[in-house]
């Protein structure tokens, strides 16, 4: 009997899966619902100026952190567990002529290599609902942000009474279900953290279209390249039926995603 998987085997686990090619077939360029229409829209709610420093947490292949130090012109940290993920968010970088603005490291989020209060902002887009010791995270988006420092946050949101079997495996996990919560609870661990919630926004429609924009490209791999899905593991035959219980998940309210801003207190050291 196989043992249930330990924090460190999950995190390689996710880490190895969205640094596949196949997952950047799926999802394209961003990996989150909302693409980079909602970084923007988190991005306007951190209030970010010229050269201000902020940290992108679980920052995969850098398009979030690229469109910061971008858009915003702000100097970006982005921190990953893949170090292929590093290395294609560097040579994005390099490639986009952002490099002295976009620096990216291997790293953990339960274990951020910086010190503390340095940052002004730190964001971290569809990747919380992944980390095993969300609490342990919490800490460290704190421990980083110097007082009064804001928190971006997009991330899967599920009622977990009301999730269906089919979305609470371990592949659903690596897809960023199984161990989501309700905002309500991310709330929560945040405020554990010393981290206060100032704005909440709903954003189900997004999770549709990426299931909407999953089911196309799946079909369309299916024709081209179908031994290229099945070498990474995707049934085909599975596949179908599990995109559509997370449509009805959706419109039954059991999945969603939702737009998160909190805040370090400026008393807090």
């Amino acid at each position: 009997m196989t043992h249930p998987p330990t924090g460190e085997e999950l995190k390689a686990c996710c880490a190895a899966a969205y640094s596949s090619d196949v997952v950047a077939l799926l999802l394209g360029d961003s990996y989150h619902p909302g693409g980079t229409a909602l970084t923007r829209r988190l991005a306007d709610g951190l209030a970010l100026t010229p050269g201000a420093r902020v940290l992108d947490v679980a920052s995969g292949r850098g398009t979030t952190a690229l469109l910061l130090a971008g858009t915003h012109g702000a100097e970006v940290d982005g921190v990953d567990y893949s170090p292929a993920n590093t290395g294609l968010a560097q040579g994005a970088a390099q490639a986009a002529g952002l490099a002295d603005r976009a620096r990216f490291t291997t790293g953990d989020a339960e274990q951020l290599p910086y010190p503390d209060g340095v940052f002004d902002a730190v964001v971290c887009e569809c990747a919380l609902c992944t980390f095993p010791g969300k609490a342990r995270a919490a800490a460290e988006f704190a421990r980083v942000l110097k007082p009064g420092g804001h928190l971006g946050i997009t991330d899967v949101t599920i009622d977990a009474a009301r999730l269906p079997s089919e979305l609470t495996g371990l592949g659903a996990r690596i897809a960023c279900i199984a161990d989501a919560r309700p905002l309500d609870e991310y709330v929560e661990i945040l405020a554990a953290a010393g981290l206060r919630t100032l704005h909440t926004e709903r954003h189900d429609q997004a999770m549709l279209r990426m299931i909407d924009q999953i089911e196309a490209r799946l079909n369309l791999l299916r024709m081209t390249a179908p031994t290229r899905l099945t070498d990474a593991g995707v049934d085909l035959d599975a596949a179908p039926g599990v995109l559509e219980t997370a449509r009805t998940a959706v419109a039954d309210g059991a999945l969603g995603y939702a737009l998160l801003i909190g805040e370090k207190s400026r008393g807090t050291a």
